[in-house]
């Protein structure tokens, strides 16, 4: 499985959309066969979840994630796991062993009110992969 995490300086990154680079984890057998940290070159909100999809993930381990972003990762068949903090080869390990701590609903705040002045609304976005 490969499983990615939003990774800034070695923890979970606590934003999805503005997350500038993921780790990747290749699992097979309850353990961590390779790992890898890879830019995102910039790309935002959807176009992450693109990202992801074309990296062959299969979950994803991050903080706080939009509605929409929640969306657009489901359509594309990756698990996500969102209100989780730590040191991200920590919280891998933890999720290896069944002992992830996260939370189903953690939202960024600013998506619950319209664009909350980041000029967008992460539901109106047109996620394709």
């Amino acid at each position: 499985m490969v499983l990615a995490v939003t990774y800034d300086n070695g923890e979970i990154g606590q934003h999805f959309g503005h997350s500038e680079y993921f780790k990747f984890y290749d699992i097979d057998g309850g353990k961590i066969l390779d790992s890898e940290v890879v830019s995102t070159e910039g790309q935002g909100h959807c176009a992450l979840a693109q990202f992801l999809y074309d990296n062959g993930t299969d979950a994803l381990i991050c903080g706080g994630i939009g509605p929409g972003a929640q969306m657009a990762l489901g359509e594309a068949g990756i698990v996500v796991f969102a209100g989780v903090m730590g040191n991200a080869d920590q919280v891998v390990d933890d999720f290896i062993k069944g002992e992830l701590q996260y939370q189903s609903g953690a939202t960024c705040d600013h998506h619950s009110h319209g664009d909350g002045g980041c000029g967008h609304n992460c539901g109106d976005h047109e996620c394709h992969h």
